[in-house]
């Protein structure tokens, strides 16, 4: 997750470098199920309307928790599927708040009503954040449920007027960019707290349908959007949180940005944006599925590193002997193509790697869906990249000019 106010600020208002606590342990997304009301055309778990078995029952919930908390795992967020669906959320999220987790649920918002605002409350979440992927029209068909608009919205309204800090998830994909503006005047008259823009990421249904993904000029343009949004309620004193996910080249994006914009910056937040150190996936991110499966992060559900049920989590989150884990803890990290050749990655720190792994089974390969040029990335070899097309994998382009 890259955090763009907050470098934001830190262009504004400059504080020491090394003062960013490093965290002790993974923040740790747990889909505690994988029931959901709804299907998703984008959903990365592939959820579905019934039970799944051999999900992990609330007492081995239980224990990986107190295993997470030895562990050092500061932050859960609870996740599904649709996690509203699991009969024990609000026993699992008022345990895991009196360990001193900071815990976050993630949520359609559908099912938010008046008859159970109240009890999300009092269970303590310290963050709620409801998917919306656009206006009532193309929210509706991404969804695949007529009204999921108004009921999610509804749902947002009930938890922030609860006294719970909210949040609006929007995947930006080439089918409703165009509702990127509508969505961020909804925040502001909706009072949110935060807005998470998350690149298409290639999981679950994300991957079969990536041939949508936003082109890199739509890209460029929407993190344009979001910036100049960014500043604008910055100016006003708006307390409003921008954020992105699955695209860490929007770092290298926003130092761009602050050169043209705050030149006299630059290197402070250059220096800033190398100690947050780009993409977490395998460090700073774990994910746990509803079997209890351990992967990288939520989108590598193809990969699994071992089962707590097998292995306590912090024996396998320490555990660098897989080949994968033991790359992405590596700085550099072993990339190749463009990522190798960036002067950038330092601070991207090789981006996603699901993308390249998905497109090419090398997880090491360039990520496809970096939109700056080689001249923005300082990469003077011509070599062919590898590119998204309008098909369903992707393509080399050769150097121009030649044959």
């Amino acid at each position: 997750m890259f955090r763009l106010t907050q470098y934001l600020r830190e262009i504004e208002n400059p504080t020491p470098l090394g003062t960013g606590a490093r965290p002790s342990g993974p923040v740790v997304i747990w889909n505690l199920l994988r029931r959901c009301n709804l299907a998703c055309r984008h959903c990365y778990s592939i959820s579905a309307d019934h039970d799944f078995p051999g999900e992990l029952a609330t007492p081995e919930i239980f224990a990986v928790m107190d295993d997470l908390k030895r562990s050092g795992a500061p932050v859960l967020i609870l996740s599904g599927g649709e996690p509203l669906l699991h009969p024990d959320i609000f026993s699992i999220a008022r345990r895991a708040k009196d360990m001193g987790f900071y815990v976050g649920l993630s949520t359609n918002g559908t099912l938010i009503n008046e008859h159970n605002a109240g009890d999300i409350a009092a269970a303590g979440f310290d963050y709620v954040g409801v998917s919306l992927d656009g206006m009532r029209d193309t929210h509706d068909r991404f969804r695949r449920m007529p009204g999921g608009y108004d009921a999610a919205l509804r749902g947002i309204r009930l938890v922030r007027d609860a006294g719970l800090k909210v949040g609006v998830r929007f995947t930006l994909t080439q089918d409703n960019a165009q509702d990127l503006p509508h969505l961020l005047e909804l925040i502001e008259r909706e009072r949110v707290f935060k807005f998470y823009m998350s690149h298409l990421n290639y999981a679950g249904r994300g991957n079969v349908n990536r041939a949508r993904d936003a082109l890199h000029l739509t890209t460029r343009w929407a993190i344009d959007l979001l910036l100049r949004t960014a500043c604008d309620h910055l100016r006003r004193g708006l307390p409003t949180e921008f954020v992105t996910g699955n695209n860490d080249a929007d770092a290298i994006w926003l130092l761009r940005w602050a050169v043209k914009h705050h030149p006299g910056r630059v290197a402070h937040l250059r220096a800033k944006l190398g100690e947050w150190g780009g993409n977490s996936s395998g460090i700073g991110i774990a994910n746990i599925d509803n079997l209890g499966n351990v992967h990288p992060d939520t989108m590598w559900w193809e990969y699994t590193i071992g089962n707590v049920r097998e292995r306590p989590f912090s024996e396998l989150w320490n555990d660098v002997s897989d080949p994968l884990m033991r790359g992405l803890r590596q700085r550099p990290r072993p990339v190749r193509g463009r990522c190798a050749q960036c002067r950038f990655l330092d601070v991207c720190n090789g981006n996603t790697r699901t993308r390249a792994w998905q497109l090419t089974g090398d997880p090491w390969a360039e990520d496809p869906a970096c939109y700056l040029t080689d001249e923005e990335l300082g990469i003077a070899d011509a070599s062919p990249r590898l590119v998204l097309t309008p098909y369903s994998r992707a393509r080399r382009t050769a150097p121009e000019g030649s044959q």
